[in-house]
C-alpha cells in the first residue's frame, strides 16, 4: 500500500493524536482498511435509492466500500458516479465489478462472479474476458496473492466469506455452531411469525452468555463489522453505556422485520452467501432485469482511492446533485467534518441531497457543523424516518437525509 494510502487512512480514522488506548485501538482499526473489509456492503441501497428519489439527471458523489450500492445506482441511469474509498482492495474491486459488467457476454456469467461467486469455472471466466483488459496495475493486483489464495481465485471459494466483514461472520457462525443454533429455522421460514420464533429462541439468549457479553463489550469485537472505536461509542450511548442492549435490538430487526425471501442482509449474516440456488433475495445489481441498465451505465463510474473531501475540492461549484456518505462522518472530528461539508456545499446543486448513517440515533451534525454552512440545508425528517425503517441493513441506529435549501 502507497504512503499517500496509509496517510489518508490515518487522517480519516486517528481521532486520538497523543498516545492512549484510545490511540491503539484506532491504529488496529486502520490496518485493517489496508486489505479488503467487505466483500458486500453492509447498507440497503433500495431504501437509499427511494429516499433520494435518483434520477437519469443526477451527477452522484458516494463512498465506493464493496461496490454493491455504486452499482446499483447505475439501475437509476444517472449522469455519472464518482466513488471514493479509502482500502485499495475496495476501489479494485469496484473497477472489477464495473469492467466485468461490460464484458462478461451476459447476466448468467456476472451472477456467477459476483452472486454466486464460489463457481469452480470463474477463474478461467476472470481469465477469458476479464484479464486482459485491466490495466496493468490491476492485472498485477488480481494476480497476486491473498495468503496462499491468488486473488481472482477467491471467486471460486466463496468471495463473501474473505475480507473482514467475511472472517468477522465466520467467527459469529462458530460461536452460534458451539451453541446449536440451527439457521435452517431462519432460512425455511415462511411468516414473520416463524422468523420471530427462531430470533427468541435460538438468538436472543446468546446475549445473555458470558463469552457474547465479553467479546461484545470489546471495542476491538466489531472491528468487523467495519465498526470504529467512535462509532461503537455512540452504539453504546444508545443504551446508557452498554452495547449489549443495542446489538440484540438490531440483531432482531434484521431477522424479524423483513421476510427472509427479500433480505439477502439476513441470508449473508446466517450463510455468508445469497441463495445458492439464485432465486433469492440480491442486491439491485446483481438482479437478471437490471443488468443492461448497468452495463450501460457502467462507463458512467469513476473510482478512485481517496477521501471524498478530497475528490470533492477538485470538483467544479455546483456540479453535483447527490452525496451519500455511508457512515462515514461517524470517525470524523468537528473539523473534518466542517471540512467535508464546505465542499457539499460548494459543489451542490439546487435541489442536491446528501444521505448517510450513524452509528447512535441521532443525527451528528447539529452543533459540530457551523450553522452558516449547514443552515444551508433542510433535514427532511419524514424521508429520513421512512429510510430508517425500511433499511434491511439493520445495524444502524439512523439515516438521514438532507436537501439543500
Amino acid at each position: 500500500m502507497s504512503d499517500t494510502t496509509q496517510a489518508l487512512i490515518a487522517e480519516a480514522v486517528y481521532q486520538n493524536r497523543t498516545w492512549s488506548l484510545g490511540t491503539l485501538s484506532d491504529r488496529m482499526f486502520a490496518r485493517l482498511f489496508r486489505g479488503l473489509v467487505y466483500p458486500q456492503i453492509w447498507e440497503d441501497p433500495v431504501c437509499d435509492m427511494v429516499a433520494l428519489g435518483l434520477t437519469a439527471e443526477d451527477d452522484i458523489v458516494c463512498i465506493a466500500s464493496g461496490g454493491c450500492n455504486v452499482m446499483s445506482y447505475l439501475v437509476a441511469a444517472p449522469t455519472s458516479v464518482t466513488a471514493v474509498d479509502l482500502s485499495p482492495w475496495h476501489v479494485e474491486l469496484n473497477r472489477l465489478k464495473l469492467l466485468a459488467a461490460q464484458t462478461l457476454p451476459d447476466h448468467a456469467a456476472f451472477y456467477d462472479l459476483f452472486g454466486h461467486a464460489d463457481r469452480r469455472g470463474n477463474v478461467a471466466l476472470f481469465d477469458r474476458y476479464i484479464l486482459r483488459r485491466l490495466d496493468p496495475e490491476a492485472r498485477a493486483f488480481w494476480q497476486g496473492r491473498e495468503g496462499f489464495i491468488r486473488r481472482k481465485a477467491l471467486f471460486s471459494r466463496g468471495f463473501h466469506r474473505y475480507g473482514v466483514l467475511g472472517r468477522f461472520l465466520g467467527a459469529v457462525h462458530l460461536v452460534t455452531r458451539m451453541s446449536g443454533v440451527r439457521w435452517d429455522g431462519l432460512l425455511t421460514a415462511t411468516t414473520l411469525q416463524e422468523q420471530r420464533v427462531f430470533f427468541d429462541t435460538q438468538i436472543a439468549p446468546l446475549y445473555e452468555t458470558r463469552l457474547v457479553r465479553f467479546a461484545a463489550r470489546r471495542r476491538a469485537s466489531l472491528f468487523g463489522l467495519g465498526i470504529p472505536p467512535a462509532q461503537y461509542d455512540k452504539l453504546a450511548a444508545d443504551a446508557g453505556g452498554d452495547v449489549i442492549p443495542v446489538l440484540r435490538e438490531r440483531t432482531r430487526k434484521l431477522f424479524c422485520d423483513f421476510p427472509i425471501a427479500e433480505t439477502y442482509f439476513a441470508w449473508q449474516a446466517a450463510t455468508r452467501a445469497y441463495k445458492p440456488e439464485g432465486d433469492g433475495p440480491v442486491p439491485p445489481y446483481l438482479e437478471r432485469q437490471n443488468f443492461e441498465a448497468v452495463r450501460a451505465a457502467a462507463p458512467r463510474v469513476s473510482v478512485w482511492n481517496r477521501s471524498i473531501t478530497d475528490a470533492l475540492a477538485e470538483a467544479p461549484a455546483a456540479s453535483k446533485s447527490v452525496y451519500v456518505l455511508l457512515d462515514a462522518q461517524d470517525w470524523m472530528t468537528d473539523a473534518q467534518l466542517t471540512a467535508l461539508w464546505e465542499q457539499i456545499t460548494r459543489t451542490a446543486r439546487p435541489g442536491a441531497r446528501v444521505l448517510f448513517r450513524t452509528g447512535g440515533a441521532a443525527d451528528i451534525l447539529p452543533g459540530r457543523v457551523p450553522e452558516a454552512l449547514l443552515g444551508q440545508w433542510v433535514y427532511d425528517e419524514a424521508a429520513s424516518a421512512t429510510a430508517f425503517a425500511t433499511d434491511r441493513s439493520a445495524i444502524y441506529g439512523g439515516v438521514h437525509l438532507y436537501r439543500k435549501a
